[in-house]
């Protein structure tokens, strides 16, 4: 139940994209936890059920944002999407809109999915490796996302994208389940050095997830060339994952993987004063510098939680070596 609601909680409104006034609308709040909540409680039933790691995870997170993005509200294709700007033209071609396809692609992948998921399993590390819904519920969370998806193509808005990208849009979520299923489970996890220090960690994901905002959202007004930007988006996050694979991701590192989850949520938390202030947008942002505020406490808050926990298990470790040395001396 927390997942289903974190994951809109963190993608729309801690993102600024449904202000406290719209996103605790009973009616808005409803669709965006049927919507985002059951993609995540989905994929995330896909990762246990199929043994997959954090990699196949983000690839089913893509097609979560290809579903969203692409077969609902149809921003892929529609040039006068509310939340597009520049990118209506930016990028434009074939009745596409490309750069905001890899931008949300890429964020919902992150933002709406992994994150949200890597949270509520490092809250509840004893069942992280555990499915948390029966069969009956995990089609009932298929059939929910569906039923929104279909609801949205018809009632958000009159735009109706060109079938041939609309069908091409459709058949790629579907190749990437497949390869998100091809997906070794260790792949990007085994790596040979130990993990960096997790203030290091902090980092990296909060500058990595700064460098990311500032090229989709300044690049279109900076870099002339289209192409171009979505060589350098792809090319930052392949450059983070080759980093990433050379460390080892254990159970010793669940702390690591907070810090470098909760980096980009501190990141978002980070810009929600100036949201506030923005007197340019046309809706309502009033309690944006309070929601962030909250989503800072409660990162610190799991951060003490899994720190003492850590605490104990090396506690539980060092005492189970003493027993063990003991144990073989008396042998001796």
């Amino acid at each position: 139940m927390i997942l289903f609601f974190l994951a809109p909680a963190i993608a729309e409104l801690l993102s600024g994209s449904a202000p406290p006034a719209e996103f605790f609308n009973p009616i808005s709040l409803l669709l965006l936890a049927s919507l985002y909540g059951s993609g995540a409680l989905v994929i995330r039933e896909m990762k246990v059920r199929l043994s997959k790691g954090y990699v196949s995870m983000l690839v089913l997170g893509m097609v979560y944002g290809i579903v969203e993005e692409g077969l609902m509200v149809k921003s892929f294709f529609d040039p006068e999407w509310g939340d597009l700007g520049i990118l209506g033209i930016y990028g434009r071609w074939q009745g596409v809109n490309w750069v905001w396809v890899e931008w949300l692609t890429i964020y919902h992948a992150i933002f709406s999915i992994a994150i949200p998921i890597t949270i509520v399993e490092l809250a509840y590390p004893e069942r992280r490796n555990e499915s948390w819904v029966g069969n009956k519920k995990f089609m009932g969370l298929v059939v929910l996302m569906g039923a929104v998806t279909v609801f949205g193509y018809l009632f958000l808005t009159d735009y109706r994208p060109p079938f041939p990208q609309y069908f091409l849009s459709a058949a790629i979520a579907t190749l990437l389940i497949l390869v998100a299923w091809r997906i070794p489970v260790n792949t990007g996890r085994n790596g040979i050095l130990q993990a960096l220090m997790p203030k290091k960690l902090l980092l990296i994901g909060f500058l990595t997830t700064l460098t990311l905002f500032m090229l989709f959202m300044a690049g279109p007004h900076l870099i002339n060339q289209p192409p171009i930007l979505m060589i350098l988006g792809a090319g930052l996050l392949f450059a983070i994952f080759c980093f990433l694979k050379r460390y080892e991701w254990d159970e010793e590192t669940l702390y690591h993987k907070f810090t470098l989850a909760s980096s980009a949520v501190v990141f978002l938390a980070a810009l929600t004063p100036l949201q506030e202030l923005d007197k340019s947008r046309l809706d309502n942002t009033r309690g944006m510098l309070i929601v962030g505020i909250i989503a800072l406490v409660l990162l610190i808050l799991l951060r003490l939680r899994l720190k003492s926990q850590m605490f104990a298990r090396e506690q539980e470790l060092e005492e189970a070596t003493i027993k063990g040395r003991r144990a073989r001396k008396m042998k001796q």
